[in-house]
Protein backbone atom coordinates (compact mmCIF):
# COMPACT_ATOMS: atom_id res chain seq x y z
CA UNK A 1 0.00 0.00 0.00
CA UNK A 2 1.35 3.44 -0.94
CA UNK A 3 1.98 5.96 1.83
CA UNK A 4 3.43 9.33 2.80
CA UNK A 5 6.36 9.50 5.24
CA UNK A 6 8.81 12.12 6.49
CA UNK A 7 11.93 12.58 8.55
CA UNK A 8 13.89 15.56 9.83
CA UNK A 9 17.64 16.06 10.00
CA UNK A 10 18.94 18.88 12.21
CA UNK A 11 21.87 20.05 10.08
CA UNK A 12 22.98 22.46 12.84
CA UNK A 13 23.85 19.58 15.17
CA UNK A 14 24.16 16.83 12.55
CA UNK A 15 21.57 14.74 14.41
CA UNK A 16 18.02 13.55 13.76
CA UNK A 17 15.19 15.98 14.58
CA UNK A 18 14.05 14.13 17.70
CA UNK A 19 10.63 15.05 19.15
CA UNK A 20 9.65 17.55 16.45
CA UNK A 21 5.88 17.87 16.07
CA UNK A 22 4.59 17.50 12.49
CA UNK A 23 1.07 18.01 11.17
CA UNK A 24 -0.31 16.98 7.77
CA UNK A 25 -3.19 18.74 6.00
CA UNK A 26 -5.10 17.97 2.80
CA UNK A 27 -6.67 20.63 0.55
CA UNK A 28 -9.93 19.69 -1.15
CA UNK A 29 -11.07 21.02 -4.55
CA UNK A 30 -12.40 24.18 -2.86
CA UNK A 31 -9.03 24.73 -1.09
CA UNK A 32 -10.55 23.83 2.27
CA UNK A 33 -7.76 22.56 4.54
CA UNK A 34 -8.36 19.45 6.68
CA UNK A 35 -5.94 17.96 9.20
CA UNK A 36 -5.08 14.35 8.30
CA UNK A 37 -2.57 13.51 11.03
CA UNK A 38 -0.30 14.85 13.74
CA UNK A 39 2.83 13.06 14.96
CA UNK A 40 5.90 13.60 17.09
CA UNK A 41 9.07 12.30 15.50
CA UNK A 42 11.01 9.53 17.25
CA UNK A 43 14.68 9.41 18.33
CA UNK A 44 15.69 8.86 14.69
CA UNK A 45 13.74 11.94 13.53
CA UNK A 46 11.10 9.76 11.88
CA UNK A 47 7.44 9.02 12.39
CA UNK A 48 6.67 5.58 13.77
CA UNK A 49 3.74 5.36 11.33
CA UNK A 50 2.85 6.75 7.91
CA UNK A 51 1.44 10.29 7.89
CA UNK A 52 -1.11 9.22 5.27
CA UNK A 53 -2.05 5.89 3.72
CA UNK A 54 -5.18 4.08 2.57
CA UNK A 55 -8.19 6.38 2.20
CA UNK A 56 -6.16 9.35 3.55
CA UNK A 57 -3.59 9.03 0.76
CA UNK A 58 -5.02 10.36 -2.49
CA UNK A 59 -4.19 12.60 -5.41
CA UNK A 60 -4.26 16.26 -4.45
CA UNK A 61 -2.58 19.11 -2.60
CA UNK A 62 -1.06 18.67 0.85
CA UNK A 63 0.71 20.71 3.50
CA UNK A 64 3.24 19.53 6.08
CA UNK A 65 3.87 21.78 9.08
CA UNK A 66 7.12 21.17 10.97
CA UNK A 67 7.25 22.90 14.37
CA UNK A 68 10.99 23.53 14.32
CA UNK A 69 10.94 26.72 16.40
CA UNK A 70 9.87 24.78 19.50
CA UNK A 71 12.58 22.19 18.80
CA UNK A 72 15.45 24.68 18.43
CA UNK A 73 14.25 26.86 21.34
CA UNK A 74 14.85 23.89 23.68
CA UNK A 75 18.42 23.51 22.37
CA UNK A 76 19.64 27.05 21.71
CA UNK A 77 19.17 30.58 22.92
CA UNK A 78 17.41 32.09 19.91
CA UNK A 79 16.58 35.73 19.29
CA UNK A 80 12.91 36.67 19.41
CA UNK A 81 11.09 36.45 17.20
CA UNK A 82 12.65 33.23 15.93
CA UNK A 83 13.85 33.37 12.32
CA UNK A 84 12.14 30.01 11.61
CA UNK A 85 9.20 28.88 13.72
CA UNK A 86 6.89 26.70 11.65
CA UNK A 87 8.26 25.38 8.37
CA UNK A 88 5.39 24.80 5.95
CA UNK A 89 5.91 22.60 2.92
CA UNK A 90 3.08 22.54 0.35
CA UNK A 91 3.27 19.78 -2.24
CA UNK A 92 1.14 17.64 -4.52
CA UNK A 93 0.51 13.92 -4.80
CA UNK A 94 0.01 13.04 -8.46
CA UNK A 95 0.07 9.23 -8.16
CA UNK A 96 -1.50 7.66 -5.06
CA UNK A 97 -0.03 4.27 -6.01
CA UNK A 98 3.55 5.46 -5.34
CA UNK A 99 5.25 6.10 -2.00
CA UNK A 100 6.10 9.70 -1.22
CA UNK A 101 8.74 10.69 1.32
CA UNK A 102 9.15 14.39 2.18
CA UNK A 103 12.25 14.94 4.34
CA UNK A 104 13.26 18.22 5.93
CA UNK A 105 16.86 19.32 6.41
CA UNK A 106 16.77 22.21 8.86
CA UNK A 107 18.82 24.60 10.99
CA UNK A 108 17.53 27.55 13.04
CA UNK A 109 18.10 29.77 9.96
CA UNK A 110 17.51 27.62 6.86
CA UNK A 111 15.78 24.54 5.46
CA UNK A 112 15.46 22.44 2.34
CA UNK A 113 13.31 19.55 1.25
CA UNK A 114 12.91 17.18 -1.68
CA UNK A 115 10.79 14.28 -2.85
CA UNK A 116 12.32 11.06 -1.60
CA UNK A 117 11.01 7.55 -2.05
Amino acid sequence: MAKLTTHVLDVYSGKPGKNIKVELYYYDKNDKKTKISSVTLDDDGRSSKALAEGDNFKIGKYELVFFVGEYFQKKLELQKPKFLDEVIVKFGISNAKENYHVPLLVSPWSYSTYRGS
